[in-house]
Formats: structure tokens, C-alpha cells, sequence
């Protein structure tokens, strides 16, 4: 018997070592340090599995045959040509030359952000933009999915997006000092599992039950009761969903505070600028309606003496307010973020310990975790040679209009014409909105080139495909700025078919690009490893005299331990001495009424926090008969990372994805729980297996992200659960431009047809597409 070998490892939910024997995974053990692993660790055993696996380099026939000008309608149904590896790469750095050369680095789009390993060395992205940069340039994007209008919002009205980037307080110090807490979206371990770079410590469980120790008020304010643990014993508020209503609700707790004349005026008159616009518009200026508890009750449907109950308290206690993500990926998502500055600064106790307001926590595992003062690693992409981007949600818009103009944070910019899309590490026909839109834009590029261990329906959809292996099959090291460690990442099992690491396989296009020497700097995969974490170690040194353990110690260990700051309260030194710590913003101070979106009068987002009615909600006219879509991350794997693994599939049945819904829809509509039934809308239409659940309020259904994009037939209709078939893609609003996921209506019925199970028939497609793999690695 072989020798059982341990590997420690780091993934985006977590840090293990992975146990080898003869070659094969037979364990996960988590990390020691960890008190709350997540059960996802288990799944990576999948990565070693070839079956949707890209196994050598792969050209569709119709690209091979004509190039720029084959028929792109023939992306995800002509079959694959295998290629070696050395005219892959050919093909792919004549395809940069020839598009550089005619139409300009701008018409080369570089996608993705990295979400395919945590390692900081092969990190797809980041290397794809290195090699893009030393050869003239790219477009890029700016923000990303999870979060953008957020951010956008909050450097116009904060000076900095550190509020929603985990560095808002943390939450050892929410955990002990305050005394009522009313969280907007969620709070739960399920979103809470994963990190950018890697995550040591899961730790939300342990100050979520520090606060139910202390007995703190908690008013959850969401349509899905389990947006908390059960046993936090939280005030449930099904709130209407949009965000749109939870801005009408902060506006409502500000306008009942201000009616009562309880508001912070010292506070507002410190350490705010505007403050007069927001008052009045609270007071009813202007439209003549005065935005009290009454107000948003009509909008929310909540009753209107809980909502004045709940002003008089967050004035009474020192109150924190907690904003997910989530909330800001709709349309007008810039106003929750912004209505909750405003009601916090009403409340005047931002900079107190234990109140304020801060955004994101949970919504990625270290939001609120003790601050990293060290240098965290990460390969450089080098200088850009252009300044060619877009906001990351409108790719479909890009491709669709060239030339035409968009606006961003105030600029008016405009679409450039691409003609060569590089993808690596990524999976657009995952996270962008209005798949069936998306699909008639990505004819429009004359290439398309995918990096990726998987056979994603990205990459079906691809020119050239180049099969990158998993961060099991390479050595890198992990870690990120809201990590309390950095890891080591051991390679476990051998590559699977003839898949290459991302770093070998963009040094061996930047050498036929004739930049090779500046983009490898003359070091190898561990040469790389060695110099990163010399940096993140020297500079904790210099800087803070934190000692951290040589390469070689840091290597045999695993881990290394990063200087950390607890017991953060944001924004404390402002309070005190705004004058001395002033704000990056338009007047230095926190902006409730801005004097830019004043003079750009934009009517999606205005010159303060407003309710501004969207597109699509369930308080419409005409909407009768439909369903709010909730469309958010599932609990059993990431994004749609390891979603044929066991954890992905215990959430699912009959082979797709389950729709959660209120029993008394259910009942109108004659479904059971377990039944196929068919979601739509204009856009899209999908199956689904119903799960009937009251934690699910009434007019609302919930779809998990990450059920592998499998449309059949000739009808286009979606058999595994993906709810981006229905989803709406247009900007939050000319400022902030980020995607409006969770403005989305549906209809529901039960589904009588026949109906292919969802893993099987994208199997068959697969192998379809790419028999010429060869049977040997399947």
C-alpha cells in the first residue's frame, strides 16, 4: 500500500491539506485554525475528475477553416479540432498581432476577474492583463458583479469604497457594543464561506453568537427568513423586495426621526455636506410627500407602527446598520448604499463604537474581519498602455453597440469595437444577466479565445480553447487583504490531460508576442513563489516590525501569520477631528447631498438618497400574477464552481436546480413541492424542481446562481435552474453602472413536458462538441 502524502492547499471557501495516495485524493482535512470550516472543501476531489474537464487545446472547426471570418453562429455547435499545444499558442499570439495591428489594442477585450483559483500567482486575470499590457493594451472592465454601483456611490460620498470593502468596523467590536442591529439583506455563514484569495477563519458564526449572548435587538429586514441563523432569534421584516423598497424603508426610519426632531444636526452640521437636500427631500419638498414611516410602509408593506417604533429606537441605542451586498445589484442600486449613510448620519453615531454603518459583511467571508496591515501578494499586471474600460455588467452593451456612448461616475465615454475576446478563469455565461441576449452579442467579436480547466458553456461558445489546469495540479501561494494568513498551495495530483498552468501557458504566448523575458522576469513557478512572499515578508518588517517565518518554514508549514488590526471603528478619527481627517469627497465631508450629481441631473440618480420607482417590481401596475425573483449565491458550492461535486448536488433534484416558494403560492398555483415547473418572462425561460418553504415570503421565488448554463432543443429553454436566462441587463443608472440582477419579475407554472435531466444532456453535448479529446482521458 502506498504511502498516504499531505498537501496543504487554500481555496476560495477555505484552507485544507489535501491527503494523496498513489495518486488519487482520498481526503480533505480543514485547516486546524479554522473554527467553522466550510463543508465545500470536500468538493475539490471533482477538479481531479476528467469528465468536464478541457483536456488538450481545442480550435472549432469553422474558426480553423476561415479565421476572422468563419461563421460565428456556429459557436456552441460545431465540433472542436484538437491542436498541440504549440500551434494553440501560435493561433492565439498571431490573433493579439493581427487585431493590434488592424484595429488597436482597444478592439482586444480582456474578461474575467479571477474567480478560478485563489492562488495569487497563477491568477488568470492578472496575468492575462500582464501579457495584454506588454503587448500594447487592452479593455478592461472596472468593479465587478458582486459589487459596483456600491463602490461608486460611496467614493463620491465617502472619498473611498473601504466602508464596503471590509474595512467599515469590524465585527468583534458590532459584537460587543452594539445594542440593536438592523441588518438590510443578510447575515449568513452560507454567503460568509468564501474569500477573494483565500479565507483562514470563519468567524461570523462566532460574533452572530456573541451577539445573541448579549441579548441585541436584531430586525432582519429581507423576504427570506433564513437570510440569519434561526437561532439568532432575529425580528423578521419580510420586506417587498427590490432595492428600491429597503431604500424606501431607510428613507422612511430618517424622515420618522427627523419629523420627531431627533436627529444629530451637531453631526450633520460636523461632519456632513448636503445634509439641507436630503432634509427637504424628507420633509416633502418638492413632491409634496413627507418620507415618514406611513410613507415607506405603503412602499414596503410593513406596518407603519413597527417602522416608527424602530426610528425611535436606532436614536435610543447605539445602532448599527449592516447593508449586503446584494442589495445594490438592481436597479438604482446606489441608493440603499446611500439612504443608509444617510439614515447612520441622522442617527449621528458613525465613528461610535459599535455603530455607523458598513456594507458587505458576510456577503464574502472576511467583511469585518480584523484588518491585514501587511502587504498582501499578487502578481503585477504592469503599467496599461491605454486607458480603454467599461463597467464590468455591460459586455452584452459593448458588443452590441461599438461606438455609441455610455456614461460612468459622471464621464461620458464611449464602446470600443472588439473584435478578439480572451477569457480566462471565467464564466460569463454563469454571472452576466439576459443570458439569451449575451449569446446574440458574442457573435459579434471575430474571436474568441477561453482559458479554463472547465468545459464551461463559456468555453463551448469559444474560438480556441486552452485547458489551464486547477490550483490542485500547480504550486501558488494565497492570501488577500482580508485575511489573517497567507498560504501555501501545494501541488497534490499530477495535471489532468494536458492541461498547463496559466503562468506556462501566457509565458508561452508572450514569447511568440516577443515579450517573454519581461513577462517570466527570468524566474520559474517557484523562483515567482519565493519573490512574492519575499515582498509581503519585507514589508511587514520594514513597516511594522511583524516577523513572519522564512520561504522554506512558510512552505513546509502551509501558513504564515499576517499583522492584523481588531476592534476597528470606522471613520472614529473623522468624528472626532473632521477638520484634520478629511474625506476624499467633493467637500471633505460625508456627502448626503451632492453638489456634482447636482449639476449632471440624472433622473435614475439624483443629487441626494431617493426612492426611485424601477423598472420591475412587485408594487407595479399590470403586475398581478408574477413573482419577484431572488437570484442569490447557493449554499453548496461557489458561484458555478464544483457544481457536479456532492454539496452542489445535495441542493438540487432532478437534476436541476430547486426553486424555493411560499406555501400559499404554491398552493394557488397548484404546485407541489417537488414538481418541475417552468419560471419566464419576456427575456427567458427556465426549469426548476419547486421547493415549498415558508421561509420564503409571499410574491417572491428564489433561484440559486451556478446551475451550468444548459439550454436544449430548438425552443432555447433552460433545463438546469439558471436564473441569468430571466434576469435584466441594464445599468443601476448612468453613475454607477453596475448590473441589476434582483430587478427581475417571473411567471411560474408547472412544467407537463418531457425534460431531459439537466447533467446528462450537457454531458451528451460535451461530447458532442469534443470527441476528438480522446476517449483515453474520459
Amino acid at each position: 500500500m502506498a504511502a498516504i502524502r499531505r498537501f496543504p492547499h487554500c481555496s476560495h471557501w477555505g484552507a485544507y491539506t489535501i491527503l494523496v495516495e498513489a495518486g488519487r485524493i482520498v481526503g480533505v482535512e480543514p485547516f486546524e485554525h479554522d473554527p467553522a470550516p466550510s463543508p465545500m472543501i470536500q468538493s475539490i476531489r471533482e477538479w481531479a475528475k476528467p469528465d468536464r474537464r478541457v483536456l488538450r487545446p481545442m480550435v472549432r472547426s469553422g474558426w480553423l477553416k476561415k479565421r476572422q471570418a468563419s461563421d460565428r453562429g456556429g459557436r456552441g455547435s460545431e465540433r472542436f479540432v484538437p491542436v498541440s499545444w504549440d500551434e494553440a499558442t501560435t493561433l492565439v499570439a498571431d490573433e493579439i498581432r493581427r487585431v493590434s495591428g488592424e484595429f488597436g489594442n482597444a478592439s482586444i477585450f480582456a474578461g474575467s476577474y479571477g474567480w478560478t483559483s485563489c492562488g495569487r500567482f497563477h491568477h488568470a486575470s492578472s496575468l492575462l492583463k500582464r501579457t495584454l499590457n506588454l503587448a500594447g493594451g487592452y479593455t478592461g472592465h472596472v468593479d465587478t458583479y458582486s459589487i459596483a454601483a456600491g463602490p461608486v456611490i460611496l467614493r463620491h460620498t465617502l472619498g473611498n469604497d473601504d466602508a464596503c470593502g471590509g474595512q467599515a468596523n469590524t465585527l468583534d467590536m458590532i459584537a460587543e457594543h452594539t445594542e440593536t442591529l438592523v441588518v438590510f439583506g443578510a447575515l449568513s455563514p452560507r454567503t460568509a464561506q468564501s474569500e477573494a484569495g483565500g479565507i483562514g477563519s470563519h468567524r461570523l458564526e462566532t460574533h452572530l453568537r456573541r451577539l445573541a449572548q448579549r441579548g441585541v435587538k436584531v430586525v432582519l429586514v429581507s423576504p427570506l427568513r433564513d437570510d440569519l441563523p434561526d437561532w439568532l432569534a432575529a425580528e423578521w421584516w419580510p420586506i417587498r423586495p427590490n432595492t428600491d423598497t429597503d431604500t424606501a424603508l431607510m428613507l422612511g426610519l430618517a424622515g420618522e426621526i427627523v419629523k420627531a426632531g431627533r436627529h444629530d444636526r451637531g453631526f450633520l452640521v460636523r461632519c456632513t455636506s448636503g445634509a439641507d437636500r436630503l432634509l427637504a427631500y424628507l420633509e416633502g419638498d418638492g413632491d409634496g410627500v413627507r418620507k415618514d414611516a406611513a410613507w415607506a410602509a405603503g412602499i414596503c408593506e410593513l406596518p407603519a407602527d413597527a417602522i416608527a417604533q424602530l426610528a425611535r429606537r436606532l436614536v435610543e441605542t447605539r445602532s448599527m446598520l449592516t447593508v449586503s451586498w446584494s442589495l445594490q445589484r438592481a436597479q438604482h442600486g446606489e441608493q440603499p448604499f446611500w439612504a443608509a449613510l444617510g439614515l447612520a448620519s441622522m442617527i449621528g453615531q458613525i465613528g461610535l463604537p459599535g455603530g455607523g454603518v458598513g456594507y458587505g459583511y458576510a456577503s464574502l467571508g472576511g467583511v469585518g474581519a480584523p484588518l491585514n496591515l501587511g502587504k498582501s501578494p499578487g502578481m503585477s499586471q504592469l503599467a496599461k498602455p491605454i486607458d480603454s474600460f467599461i463597467p464590468v455588467a455591460r459586455i452584452a452593451d459593448m458588443l452590441l453597440n461599438p461606438g455609441a456612448s455610455y456614461s460612468y461616475e459622471g464621464q461620458t465615454r464611449i464602446y470600443p469595437d472588439i473584435r478578439l475576446v480572451y477569457w480566462a478563469g471565467g464564466n460569463p455565461y454563469h454571472h452576466h444577466q439576459d443570458l439569451n441576449r449575451l449569446a446574440r452579442a458574442w457573435t459579434r467579436p471575430e474571436t474568441i479565445i477561453v482559458q479554463d480547466p472547465m468545459f464551461t458553456a463559456t468555453a463551448q461558445r469559444a474560438d480556441i480553447v486552452l485547458p489551464a489546469n486547477t490550483s490542485i495540479e500547480r504550486n501558488d501561494i494565497a492570501g488577500n487583504k482580508r485575511s489573517d494568513f497567507i498560504f501555501a498551495m501545494h501541488r497534490a495530483i499530477d495535471p489532468v490531460g494536458q492541461a498547463r498552468s496559466d503562468f506556462a501557458i501566457f509565458d508561452a504566448i508572450a514569447g511568440k508576442l516577443g515579450v517573454g523575458e519581461r513577462f517570466n522576469e527570468g524566474r520559474d513557478e517557484m523562483g515567482w513563489l519565493r519573490h512574492l512572499y519575499a515582498i509581503s515578508r519585507d514589508d511587514t518588517a520594514r513597516r511594522l516590525g511583524f516577523d513572519m517565518p522564512d520561504f522554506d518554514a512558510f512552505w513546509e508549514q502551509g501558513y504564515a501569520r499576517c499583522p492584523v488590526k481588531a476592534e476597528h471603528t470606522y471613520l472614529a478619527e473623522f468624528r472626532d477631528h473632521p477638520e484634520d481627517h478629511a474625506l476624499d469627497t467633493e467637500s471633505g465631508r460625508i456627502v448626503l447631498g451632492s453638489e456634482t450629481l447636482a449639476k449632471l441631473d440624472y433622473a435614475d440618480c439624483r443629487a441626494h438618497p431617493a426612492w426611485i420607482e424601477p423598472a420591475e417590481w412587485l408594487g407595479g401596475a399590470g403586475k398581478t400574477g408574477r413573482f419577484h425573483l431572488i437570484s442569490h449565491q447557493p449554499v453548496g458550492r461557489l458561484h458555478s464552481q464544483l457544481e457536479t461535486a456532492a454539496t452542489s448536488r445535495a441542493m438540487k433534484r432532478g437534476g436541476r436546480e430547486q426553486a424555493r416558494i411560499n406555501p400559499a403560492d404554491a398552493e394557488a398555483l397548484g404546485i407541489a413541492d417537488g414538481d418541475c415547473i417552468r419560471l419566464w418572462n419576456d427575456r427567458g425561460a427556465c426549469l426548476a424542481t419547486a421547493q415549498v418553504s415558508d421561509s420564503v415570503r409571499e410574491g417572491v421565488v428564489v433561484l440559486p446562481t451556478g446551475a451550468w448554463f444548459t439550454p436544449s432543443g430548438n425552443s432555447g429553454l433552460e433545463i438546469a435552474g439558471n436564473p441569468n436566462v430571466l434576469t435584466l441587463d441594464v445599468g443601476t443608472s448612468q453613475f454607477g453602472q453596475g448590473c441589476s440582477a434582483q430587478t427581475c419579475l417571473v411567471c411560474i407554472e408547472n412544467y407537463a413536458g418531457a425534460s431531459a435531466d439537466a447533467f446528462e444532456y450537457y454531458e451528451e453535448k460535451l461530447v458532442a462538441l469534443t470527441a476528438a479529446q480522446g476517449r483515453e482521458h474520459r
